[in-house]
C-alpha cells in the first residue's frame, strides 16, 4: 500500500516497531487532558478492541497490563484514532474508578504529566503542576 493510499485508506493496519510495539497517547474522554504514555503489541491491541478496556504492554515488566486490574482505575475506550501513517495511537477513555475520582497515574495523580519543564538559571528544571494526589500509591500497590 503506498503512503498516499495507506493515509486515505479506511484499512487499519497499524505500523508497530521493531520491537512488536505502537505507542498510544491516552487522553480523558470528556476534557482531552493527556492521561498518560504507553506502548501496546499486537495482542494488548487486540484485548482493547474486543473488551473496551485499555490494555498495554508493560516494557519494564515484559507483560501485558490491563489498566485499572490492580488500582480499580479501569480506562474505558471511548474512541480510539490513529495517525496519518498508522504508527502512533491515541485513545479517549472514561476512568472507572467507582467514585474515587479518576487517577491515571501510578503516582495517584491524574495524569501522568503532572510537572512542567522550564528553563532556570541552571538549565532545564521541574515545577509542580497539578499534582494532587487523588489516592496513596501505598494503600493501592501494597504487595
Amino acid at each position: 500500500m503506498s503512503q498516499s493510499d495507506l493515509e486515505e485508506s479506511l484499512s487499519f493496519v497499524p505500523k508497530f516497531d521493531a520491537a512488536g510495539l505502537i505507542p498510544c497517547i491516552v487522553s480523558d474522554a470528556v476534557s482531552k487532558t493527556v492521561l498518560m504514555f504507553a506502548y501496546m503489541n499486537a495482542e494488548s491491541l487486540e484485548l482493547t478492541l474486543k473488551t473496551g478496556e485499555a490494555h498495554y504492554w508493560s516494557r519494564s515488566r515484559q507483560s501485558l497490563w490491563h489498566k485499572g486490574a490492580t488500582s480499580g482505575y479501569v480506562q474505558r475506550v471511548v474512541e480510539m484514532r490513529t495517525d496519518c501513517d498508522q504508527d502512533c495511537l491515541w485513545i479517549l477513555v472514561d476512568v472507572a474508578a467507582q467514585g474515587k475520582g479518576a487517577a491515571a497515574c501510578h503516582t495517584g495523580r491524574k495524569s501522568c504529566f503532572y510537572r512542567e519543564v522550564t528553563m532556570g538559571d541552571s538549565g532545564p528544571v521541574l515545577t509542580f503542576k497539578d499534582s494532587e494526589r487523588l489516592f496513596d500509591p501505598k494503600d493501592v500497590y501494597s504487595s
